[in-house]
C-alpha cells in the first residue's frame, strides 16, 4: 500500500516511512513547491521528533529556511502557515491512526492543502527518483513560539457563552496541548477533562472520535458530572465530535446547520459548504436562513477550495472536519466547539433540543462493502434506478422525492461507502435491504 494518499501522506513506522524516507519528502517538498520558506509542526507521537528533524533537514539541504513551531496540532500548523510570510508547510502528524503511524499533511501558501491531485503525486515522483543534490547554501532553521498568538486568536471567536460546564475527551492527543488553554480564556466555561495528558501510545483508546466506542468515557463523563454537552478531538484536533447532554452523538451535519446559524448572521447570504453525506435538513436549513447551500465530494481538499471559489463562509463534513473563512479557509476543532457554544447560549437551547429539531429524516449512517468492481457495481446501481435524479459528483448519487442513497468508493481501499436517508425509518429499511441485497454483506470494517 502506497504511503502516498489522496490527501496526505502516512504509514507505519519505521518499515513505511523512517528518517531516511522523511528526509527524501522533506526535499522532495522544496522542489515541487520552490519554496524558500517553509513552516513545520509536529504532533506528540514517540517517533515525530525523529521524523520532524529529518524532514526539516531535507528542506534545509535544498536551501529552504524552516520555521520550526514544535509541538502543534494541525489547526496550528495552518495557522502558522497563513499568519507568518512562507511558501508553505506541513504538520508531521498521522492524525487519528493508531500509534504505529506517522505522517505529513503539506499545504502551500495560504494553508492550501496539497492533494493528490495537486502535488502528492509529484512529490511521490520525486521521492521515488531521489535526485536531490545540496544546494549552494543550506537553508536555516529558526524556532517560532506561536502557542500564545495562537490560542489569542482562537478564543477572541468566543462572544457571549453563558456560564456552562463541558467534558472534553483530548485522547492524549494534541487537543490537550493547546485547548485547555484557549478554554481557561473564556469567561464561564467550566471544563471537565479527560485524558488530557499527550502520549502518542494513546493508552486509553484511540483517538478516532467517528468510531462510537471512543466516545463511551466521555458519555460516562457527561452523565457523572451533568454536563451540558461533551466534546472529543481527534489526535491532531482538526476535527471535533459532540455529544449532547444526554449521551446521544450529535452528527456533524446537524453541527454543521448549527455553525451555519451563527455564520450566517454574521454574513448574511453567504455560501455554506457540507459534505454530499450530509443529510438534507442540512440543505433546507441553509436555504432558510438565507444562505447559498454548495455541496461538494467528501475531502478537505475539495473543500477548501470549493470554499475560496464560490465565496463560502464556511461549513462541515460527515466526518466531523469544520471549515472556516474566517480561519484561513481551515478545519480547526476547538474554533467549531467554541462557536457551537456561542450559538447555543444565544439562543438559550440545549444541544440536545437544538439537535432534536434538525432530525427529521431517517439515515443509515455510513456502511461498507467490500466490492472489487467498484465502478461495474456503481454503473448498476444507476441502470435500476433510472427514473431517479441521477449525479456522480462523487460516486453515484441516487435522488427520488422520499429519499437517496450516494456510493463512493474509498480512494485507499476496494471499498464502496454506502450513505442512505429516508423520510420515514420505514422507507429507510426498506431501502438499505434492498441495497444491502445488491452491493453484499456489510463489512465490518
Amino acid at each position: 500500500m502506497s504511503i502516498f494518499k489522496a490527501y496526505d501522506i502516512r504509514g507505519t513506522y519505521p518499515d513505511q516511512i523512517d528518517a531516511e524516507t522523511a528526509w527524501k519528502i522533506g526535499a522532495a517538498m522544496v522542489q515541487f513547491l520552490q519554496a524558500k520558506r517553509l513552516v513545520v509542526g509536529r504532533d506528540m507521537r514517540t517517533m515525530a521528533p525523529e521524523i520532524q528533524d529529518a524532514v526539516i533537514d531535507g528542506m534545509l539541504s535544498q536551501g529552504c529556511d524552516v520555521v520550526d513551531i514544535g509541538l502543534a496540532s494541525t489547526p496550528m500548523v495552518y495557522y502558522a502557515i497563513g499568519k507568518v510570510p512562507c511558501d508553505g508547510g506541513m504538520a508531521v502528524t498521522a492524525s487519528h491512526n493508531p500509534k504505529q503511524y506517522i505522517g505529513f499533511k503539506m499545504c502551500r501558501k495560504e494553508a492550501r492543502p496539497l492533494s493528490g491531485d495537486t502535488g502528492i503525486q509529484d512529490i511521490r515522483k520525486l521521492v521515488e527518483a531521489g535526485d536531490f543534490p545540496a544546494a549552494a547554501q543550506r537553508g536555516k532553521r529558526e524556532q517560532v513560539d506561536l502557542m500564545q498568538d495562537w490560542c489569542a486568536h482562537i478564543a477572541s471567536f468566543a462572544k457571549g457563552i453563558a456560564k456552562v460546564k463541558v467534558c472534553v475527551d483530548y485522547a492524549n492527543g494534541m487537543g490537550a496541548n493547546e485547548s485547555p488553554r484557549i478554554f481557561s480564556m473564556i469567561p464561564g466555561l467550566e471544563v471537565i477533562p479527560l485524558y488530557q495528558e499527550l502520549d502518542g501510545t494513546f493508552p486509553n483508546h484511540e483517538a478516532n472520535p467517528l468510531k462510537e466506542s471512543n466516545l463511551d468515557d466521555l458519555r460516562a463523563s457527561v452523565a457523572k458530572h451533568g454536563a451540558a454537552l461533551g466534546l472529543a478531538f481527534d489526535g491532531d484536533a482538526d476535527r471535533c465530535a459532540f455529544v449532547d447532554e444526554a449521551g446521544r452523538t450529535v452528527h456533524a451535519d446537524l453541527i454543521t446547520v448549527i455553525l451555519a446559524r451563527g455564520m450566517l448572521q454574521r454574513h448574511p447570504g453567504k455560501g455554506i459548504i457540507y459534505d454530499l453525506r450530509s443529510s438534507k435538513v442540512v440543505k433546507e436549513e441553509i436555504e432558510r436562513l438565507g444562505g447559498r447551500p454548495v455541496r461538494e465530494r467528501v475531502g478537505h481538499s475539495f473543500m477548501k477550495e470549493t470554499m475560496r471559489r464560490t465565496d463560502c463562509i464556511g461549513g462541515g463534513e460527515l466526518s466531523g472536519h469544520f471549515y472556516f473563512a474566517e480561519n484561513f479557509y481551515t478545519d480547526c476543532g476547538v474554533l467549531a466547539a467554541i462557536l457551537v457554544l456561542n450559538q447555543l447560549s444565544a439562543e438559550r437551547t440545549t444541544l440536545k433540543t437544538a439537535a432534536d429539531a434538525l432530525r427529521k429524516y431517517h439515515g443509515s449512517g455510513e456502511i461498507n462493502f467490500k466490492v472489487e468492481d467498484k465502478l461495474g457495481m456503481m454503473k448498476a446501481i444507476e441502470q435500476r434506478h433510472q427514473g431517479a435524479q441521477i449525479d456522480w459528483l462523487d460516486g453515484i448519487t441516487v435522488t427520488y422525492p422520499d429519499w437517496w442513497c450516494n456510493v463512493r468508493p474509498s480512494n485507499t481501499e476496494p471499498f464502496l461507502r454506502m450513505c442512505l436517508e429516508a423520510d420515514t425509518e420505514e422507507l429507510m429499511e426498506q431501502k438499505r435491504a434492498e441495497f444491502i441485497a445488491l452491493l453484499g454483506e456489510p463489512a465490518d470494517h
